[in-house]
């Protein structure tokens, strides 16, 4: 027992003599400890999805995944739509990724950033057609889904989607 008493501050030494570089050496245990990997957080939770007219255009629910690496979406909506979206922050390339799939085959993969009040994702797409989704939380809760299109590569914008995203819970 003594000997393991005394091997116990050897042991310790070489980390507290880095002690200096533990924030580092945390982030790199932990890579989605970042604030940056949390921007998206204020969209997680169960939402009914309310379009432009007022009528519900479904259900949504966002969760944290992968021990708050990523969140993942599942869209059922009202007029039987399905589909689920995987969300990261890429701290390479300081963007965020969103890759969708729905069960009528469609994919959207999108980027972009987060400018501290608005989470907006754009298509790289490099044809003329551009897809470009902002989510903006509202102070009372609420969360702002404005999805756009372009096929002139951005030089005008068509709103295809204008919803307002209301907790269920």
């Amino acid at each position: 027992m003594r000997r393991l008493a005394a091997l116990v501050p050897l042991v310790l030494l070489p980390v507290l003599a880095n002690a200096d570089n533990a924030p580092a050496a945390l982030a790199k245990a932990d890579p989605c400890a970042a604030k940056e990997s949390h921007q998206f957080d204020f969209w997680i939770g169960d939402w009914n999805v309310i379009d432009a007219a007022g009528k519900v255009a479904g259900h949504n629910r966002i969760e944290a995944i992968l021990g708050g690496c990523a969140l993942a979406e599942h869209w059922d909506g009202a007029g039987g739509g399905h589909g689920t979206s995987y969300n990261a922050y890429d701290a390479r390339t300081k963007t965020w990724q969103q890759f969708w799939v729905d069960k009528q085959g469609g994919v959207l993969h999108l980027e972009g950033t987060f400018d501290g009040e608005h989470m907006a994702l754009r298509s790289p797409r490099t044809d003329a057609h551009v897809d470009r989704i902002t989510w903006t939380p509202n102070k009372d809760g609420t969360v702002r889904q404005l999805w756009e299109t372009s096929e002139d590569s951005g030089k005008t914008w068509t709103t295809t989607f204008d919803g307002r995203y209301e907790r269920t819970r």
